[in-house]
C-alpha cells in the first residue's frame, strides 16, 4: 500500500514502525491533512504482520507544540461537490454548536486509531507535547519522555478543553484537576512522578530507551501483544473511557461558547494569534506546576 507521506515519515524496521511526525518548522502542528495520514499509517502497520509495535514521535525540537490553528488551513471539505458548503470550524470560524462538535468529532476519529488498533504504540516524547500534542500521547499505550520534555494544555486556560481525554486514567483526578483548571506545564520527569507518562529518562537516551522497549515487544507474537493490550484497554472502555472520548468533543464545544473563548478568539482576530497567546500566557509566568515541593514563585510568576 503506498502511503501519502507529505506530513509524516513511515518506515519500518525490525517488527517496529516508526512514523514520524514530520512539519519541524511549524513544531509538528496538527492539521487535519497530517491525521489523516497519521490515521492511514496506523492502520496500515496494524494490519502489516511483520510489524509488532508502533513508535510514534517528532521531528525537530519537539513532538507537538498542539493543533494547528492557521485561519483556513482545516476547512478544506473532504470531498468536492459543485456548490456545497461544508462544516467549519477553529477560533477564526463561527460555527453552528453541531457543526463545532462534528470537526472535533472528525479529528478525533482519526486519533483514536491509536486506542482501538491491536498492535502497542509508544510515543517518543521529547522537546514540547502541548494542547493536541498531548492527544495524541495519551492515547498511545506506553509514553516515554525526556526528563527536559514540556508537556500541559495551556488552551485550557482560554480556548475551551481537551477533545481527548486520557489524562484522568493516567494521573488521576486531583492532578488532571491540577493541569487542565490552570493550562500549567510538568517536564517529562515530573509527568513521570505523577503517572501521567510511564517514565522519563535524560534526552541523550531517549531514543535508545524506546528503541530497547521496541526490540522486547518485537520478541512477542504480535498476536499476544494485541490480547494484552486490548484486555487492559476494555478495562479502560469498562470504566468509561471510551464513552468519556465521545463526551469530550461535545464538551470542548461547550468550552467554546464560554466568555473567556470567545474574547481570545476576538483578541486573535484583531491582534494576531502570536500576540494573543502572548497576552494570554504572560499571566502565567512560566507557566509551571511544581510536583514536589512548595511552588514558590518570583514577581513575574516564574518558579523559584
Amino acid at each position: 500500500m503506498a502511503l501519502s507521506q507529505e506530513h509524516i515519515i513511515y518506515e519500518v524496521e525490525r517488527g517496529r514502525a516508526r512514523i514520524t511526525l514530520n512539519r519541524p518548522e511549524k513544531r509538528n502542528a496538527l492539521s487535519i491533512a497530517l491525521q489523516r495520514e497519521l490515521n492511514e499509517a496506523l492502520w496500515e502497520a496494524d494490519n502489516d504482520k511483520e510489524v509488532h509495535c508502533v513508535i510514534l514521535k517528532g521531528a525537530g525540537k519537539s513532538f507537538s507544540a498542539g493543533y494547528d490553528l492557521t485561519p483556513g488551513l482545516n476547512t478544506t471539505p473532504t470531498g468536492e461537490r459543485a456548490g456545497a458548503t461544508y462544516r467549519e470550524g477553529g477560533i477564526y470560524a463561527n460555527p453552528t454548536v453541531d457543526d463545532d462538535i462534528w470537526r472535533l468529532e472528525q479529528g478525533q476519529r482519526m486519533r483514536m486509531a491509536l486506542f482501538d488498533m491491536h498492535k502497542p504504540s509508544i510515543a517518543q516524547v521529547h522537546g514540547h507535547c502541548l494542547a493536541g500534542g498531548t492527544d495524541l500521547a495519551l492515547l498511545c499505550d506506553m509514553v516515554i519522555a525526556a526528563d527536559d520534555a514540556t508537556i500541559g494544555f495551556p488552551p485550557t486556560r482560554d480556548l475551551g478543553s481537551p477533545p481527548n481525554h486520557m489524562w484522568l486514567y493516567n494521573c488521576g483526578p486531583q492532578w488532571a484537576k491540577r493541569l487542565l483548571l490552570t493550562g500549567d506545564t510538568v517536564t517529562g520527569e515530573e509527568a513521570a512522578l505523577i503517572g501521567l507518562v510511564l517514565k522519563s529518562v535524560p534526552a541523550d537516551l531517549l531514543e535508545a530507551e524506546v528503541e530497547g522497549l521496541a526490540d522486547r515487544l518485537a520478541k512477542i507474537d504480535p498476536d499476544l501483544l494485541a490480547a494484552n493490550k486490548r484486555i487492559v484497554n476494555l478495562g479502560v472502555e469498562l470504566m468509561g473511557g471510551r464513552t468519556l472520548q465521545r463526551i469530550t468533543a461535545e464538551n470542548d464545544a461547550r468550552g467554546h461558547l464560554a466568555p473567556g473563548t470567545l474574547a481570545f478568539r476576538k483578541n486573535a482576530n484583531e491582534k494576531g494569534l502570536k500576540a494573543a497567546l502572548k497576552e494570554r500566557d504572560g499571566q502565567f509566568g512560566d507557566g509551571r506546576a511544581r510536583v514536589r515541593g512548595p511552588e514558590t514563585r518570583d514577581e513575574d510568576g516564574n518558579l523559584v
